[in-house]
């Protein structure tokens, strides 16, 4: 039977799985960790993502039913917008600094200064932050000169583990346009905006470092032996463009024109399929491409299930018992407001700002501050919602879907549903991101789009949660907003 490989490499862990080419059933699933990166200065060892890999790998072995001769092809689908610099001999050059570190906010603020961000909309589809690609190679060049001058590459995440998987630099344009030297509207690198950014340290020039963007279907090639012997494959398994995990989630949702979806991770994201390009001069909407042909424009917020896991961890209590408190108060937590910027924030772009807790009063309940937690952080991303319909992005006829870990508490869900005045679907499963790198495996192998596949593999249906009528959403996030300023 001819298995798909998709593999989630994420902030916190690799995650695998294991489907039928044909009917898209699950046969095995894996995962292992990665060490912390916690901002402002958050960084991993690309390596650590490859022993992750084999372990994520050896956990789905020993699922049994398979074996490494069945997978026919592989995807990897990464965190955004880290930079990987590699060397002349193709190795990285030092650990990869993350999308959630902060360090370059003055390189993106001199960048946006430097050509303005009507421009930079125009030109990257994204006004950059300190999480895009671009500003860390600022950051890079102004302060490890020596390791800028050795640089020969750039690769993303999942671009180091796809070279890693088959030996060529390539991406895929969904992920590329995280990077903020990208063109969604062209479909082109734009090397002058690297420029802008930094020295180029090649002598052929920055476009000489950059890796070839793969269409949707795409094959990048065979599989390497030593990615073989780890497991994940045979000589001829081939191996898929990959992509960015917000694009590989939405390919794992079956999403449409029309539906939004709403990720609730470490951090928090908002993002809707687009059959045009966007580039929204506020800053607030990335307009990224997605890994269809279409487009994935998309608000990113710094701070979403920490926020519950820190106000669990202030309260004594454990996750289940924080969202069995915020159960025991009304909507609004009786005036109590948590604004969450405990890590910075990218969106609004406040990468110094801290958290706060307004509205406390002698007589507030651990039950009304476990519901703000919960609120402020639906709250941030409900503006990112506003965000993407102020942009011209059709955001209210199609499903609102939740999705992420943050997914599986009640109170998230009652949140959701209750601030956006809408009904709220569940879809099945939790690896939305692993299930998309199946879909682009399977879609390449087929020549299929990678709508029908997930379509026919019956993706994105879940349960709904309908909004309680009684609550008075407006209220309730003029209050958010009101604290935050």
């Amino acid at each position: 039977m001819p298995l798909v490989l998709g593999v989630d490499s994420s902030t916190q862990s690799t995650k695998v799985e294991l489907r039928d080419l044909d009917s898209g059933a699950v046969v095995a699933r894996g995962r292992a960790p990665h060490p912390p990166a916690v901002p402002p200065r958050a960084e991993q060892e690309p390596s650590a993502w490859w022993d992750a890999l084999a372990g994520a790998v050896a956990e789905a072995r020993a699922d049994g039913g398979w074996a490494p001769a069945d997978i026919a092809a592989v995807a990897v689908a990464g965190q955004q917008h880290g930079l990987v610099p590699v060397g002349a001999d193709g190795r990285w050059l030092r650990p990869a600094k993350l999308w959630n570190d902060t360090e370059s906010a003055p390189e993106a603020a001199a960048l946006v200064a430097a050509l303005g961000p009507e421009a930079w909309a125009r030109a990257a589809g994204s006004v950059p932050v300190a999480a895009f690609t671009v500003t860390k190679v600022a950051w890079l060049a102004a302060h490890e000169p020596a390791v800028h001058a050795a640089v020969r590459g750039l690769l993303l995440p999942h671009d180091w583990l796809t070279r890693k998987l088959c030996g060529r630099a390539v991406t895929d344009r969904g992920d590329a346009s995280g990077t903020g030297y990208w063109s969604p509207a062209e479909a082109a690198w734009r090397p002058d905006l690297l420029d802008l950014a930094a020295p180029c340290p090649h002598p052929d020039g920055w476009a000489a470092t950059l890796p070839e963007v793969l269409g949707p279907l795409e094959p990048a090639g065979p599989l390497r032996a030593e990615a073989a012997a780890l497991g994940l494959g045979h000589a001829a398994t081939v191996v898929a463009p990959g992509t960015g995990d917000n694009m590989a989630a939405a390919l794992g949702m079956g999403l449409q024109p029309g539906d939004v979806a709403i990720s609730l991770g470490t951090s928090g994201t908002v993002y809707a399929v687009s059959a045009s390009p966007t580039a929204d001069p506020s800053g607030a909407v990335a307009g990224f491409a997605d890994a269809t042909g279409r487009f994935l424009p998309l608000v990113c917020t710094l701070n979403a299930t920490l926020v519950t896991e820190a106000m669990a961890r202030w309260l004594g209590v454990d996750l289940t018992e924080l969202d069995r408190l915020a159960a025991g108060a009304p909507a609004g937590a009786g005036g109590v407001v948590v604004v969450p910027y405990l890590g910075g924030e990218r969106t609004p772009n406040r990468p110094d700002a801290t958290g706060t807790v307004a509205g406390l009063r002698t007589g507030t309940s651990r039950e009304e501050l476990a519901r703000a937690a919960f609120e402020g952080v639906t709250c941030g991303l409900l503006d990112g919602l506003d965000a993407l319909g102020a942009a011209g992005v059709d955001t209210g006829r199609g499903r609102l879907l939740l999705v992420g870990g943050g997914a599986r508490a009640a109170a998230y869900r009652r949140a959701v549903a209750d601030l956006a005045a809408r009904p709220v679907v569940l879809p099945e499963g939790e690896e939305h991101v692993a299930a998309g790198a199946c879909v682009q495996a399977a879609a390449m192998l087929t020549g299929t789009a990678p709508e029908a596949v997930a379509a026919a593999w019956s993706l994105g249906g879940g349960t709904e949660v309908a909004p309680d009528p009684e609550v008075d959403a407006a209220a309730v996030r003029a209050g958010y907003a009101s604290a935050r300023g």
